[in-house]
């Protein structure tokens, strides 16, 4: 499995069982509380999402077109 796909779905758990264990309703009630939950789980996504990066780079970063759409293999002769 993915490391990405195991630490989405630890802190998915870790989030619920805090709702439940403070009464907060899920996902999000129209509730400063709520906006803050919305907010602490975007913030761990965009964390998660960056120490994960760090460890390990990107593999297929040769196969990226960028603007011009063209990969490095159809740049070079």
């Amino acid at each position: 499995m993915n490391m990405k796909f195991l630490v989405g779905l630890v802190l998915a758990l870790l989030i619920g069982l805090g709702c439940r264990a403070f009464g907060v309703p899920s996902p999000a009630p129209p509730a400063l509380i709520g906006a803050l939950l919305v907010l602490a789980m975007t913030i761990g996504y965009q964390l998660a999402d960056r120490v994960l990066a760090q460890r390990r780079p990107a593999t297929t970063i040769d196969q990226c077109g960028g603007p011009t759409g063209a990969t490095k293999s159809e740049k070079s002769p």
